[in-house]
């Protein structure tokens, strides 16, 4: 079995053991066996951007842009090769794993393109014979730590402007899922950057990302994770006034009113609470349906979840790959018994199933007759577990959608304007969605939630520099 090594300091570095990534299609297949980092890794990685941060930070525009072009050209030119990786070792389907990939290529596409575009501002003084400059300047060593559901994008989306705004890099990747993180990593490895100004550490949280988050020399954390170890990595960074970037989760509601074109409000609604096996931060977990309605659209969405064809990720015919690992389809399957014992029907779906490869498979689940008070419609559940919520009209939608500690996406299907302009102005959530699934965001553009879904300047876009960036105000006297 191949072994992969953390990369420190310019150079590939054995970890003392190594842990397995196993395909959830087929548990029998190993996808390879990853360099567990110890916190001497980690400091030794730290230590490594620390030393590289004055080169880099005082490189040009066009240095930058020429590193992240190449690497988001080589990424696009292996969309094939990288997308069966990482629906090998992820478990999204083959559409899905080849999708993520070209979108982390045209990340690092854009960010090659802001590294040219960042500007300061030129302003008059108040004061005559004075001018005044405002700079934008690298913020440092920056640690970044990433989820398994997105194994290439959200890296992508993290390091990407990083670089382009001239800080250095350390990447802690969920053990669960490292395989399209090393590749993006030996990528990095032949591009033109000064030695160690990427850095890759791999292992669990506890043993890599404490370590990490709590380093002296980091000057910055940018989190993708659960709310619970959020919580933890923003109280860390903020006792030692580190800056902290935090996305962790949603409860999405998508609103389906009276007047909506059923086959759009159905789609919408498979796509958002089913596609990638409802493992996306995004996913539509509540469908909050107007009791008019209500029953022709279950009826739709039962005729349509079967025909939906749960299998191996890498079969071009399965629509729904497995569960990430037995951890989560253990506590998937606690959250369809809680279900069921708060009083929620569950008209289909929700079983493990048994396949001819012994992989981590379930079919997807629909509950009916829930209400937004049980936990199965408060708590993240994170697998293909949707819940409907029969209500009486768009007010009392509105409210049970806004009635969530979250606040990632929220959708609605209606084909009044009246409604789609007051749901964009009055649903608290960081994306708001028309017609469309509440899952599926464009690279260009802010990402991020309101509540307890973010904390922190928002992600992707050129608004990722207020994260990435620190402000420099200058005052000029001419004798």
């Amino acid at each position: 079995m191949q072994q992969y090594d953390n990369f420190i300091g310019g150079e590939w570095v054995k970890g003392s053991s190594y842990f397995q990534n196993v395909n959830p299609s087929d548990v029998t297949d190993v996808v390879g066996d990853y360099a567990e980092a110890s916190a001497e890794d980690v400091a030794a990685a730290v230590k490594a951007a620390v030393e590289a941060l004055p080169e880099w930070a005082s490189s040009t525009p066009q240095q930058r842009f020429q590193v992240l072009d190449a690497v988001g050209a080589e990424i696009l030119a292996r969309k094939e090769e990288l997308g069966r990786l990482l629906s090998r070792e992820e478990g999204k389907i083959l559409a899905e794993g080849m999708g993520e990939v070209v979108r982390a290529g045209q990340i690092f596409k854009f960010f090659a393109g802001e590294a040219l575009r960042l500007a300061g501002e030129h302003v008059p003084s108040v004061r005559p014979g004075v001018e005044v400059n405002v700079l934008r300047e690298p913020v440092g060593v920056v640690g970044l730590i990433t989820p398994w559901n997105f194994p290439i994008a959200i890296p992508a989306w993290k390091i990407a402007p990083a670089l382009a705004y001239g800080n250095t890099v350390v990447l802690k990747p969920s053990e669960k899922a490292p395989a399209s993180a090393w590749a993006l990593t030996e990528m990095l490895s032949r591009a033109d950057l000064p030695a160690g100004a990427f850095n890759l550490v791999m292992g669990q949280g506890q043993k890599v990302g404490e370590p990490l988050v709590t380093h002296p020399d980091v000057a910055a954390v940018s989190f993708t994770g659960s709310f619970a170890v959020g919580q933890r990595v923003a109280a860390a960074c903020v006792q030692r006034q580190a800056r902290v970037q935090l996305e962790m989760g949603g409860k999405n509601p998508l609103v389906v009113l009276d007047d909506a074109d059923l086959d759009v409000a159905v789609a919408c609604a498979i796509n958002g609470a089913f596609y990638s096996t409802g493992q996306r931060c995004t996913a539509s977990s509540r469908l909050i349906v107007t009791e008019s309605i209500h029953d022709r659209f279950v009826e739709r969405m039962v005729a349509h979840m079967q025909r939906l064809r749960v299998g191996d990720a890498l079969d071009e015919t399965t629509d729904i790959g497995p569960v990430i690992d037995e951890a989560q389809m253990s506590k998937n399957m606690h959250y369809i018994e809680l279900a069921e014992k708060e009083g929620a029907r569950r008209v289909f779906g929700g079983g493990r199933l048994q396949l001819d490869k012994n992989g981590y498979y379930m079919s997807p689940a629909l509950f009916v007759d829930t209400t937004n008070d049980m936990r199965i419609n408060r708590e993240e559940v994170f697998g293909p577990v949707a819940c409907v919520i029969r209500v009486r009209d768009y007010e009392e939608a509105l409210a049970v959608a806004n009635d969530t500690r979250f606040g990632l996406s929220a959708g609605i299907c209606t084909t009044s304007l009246k409604h789609a302009h007051d749901f964009r102005q009055r649903v608290r959530a960081g994306l708001v969605m028309v017609n469309l699934p509440t899952a599926g965001v464009d690279y260009h553009v802010p990402f991020g939630g309101m509540k307890g879904s973010s904390y922190g300047p928002r992600e992707q876009g050129a608004h990722a520099r207020e994260f990435y960036t620190q402000i420099k105000t200058c005052y000029t006297k001419f004798a």
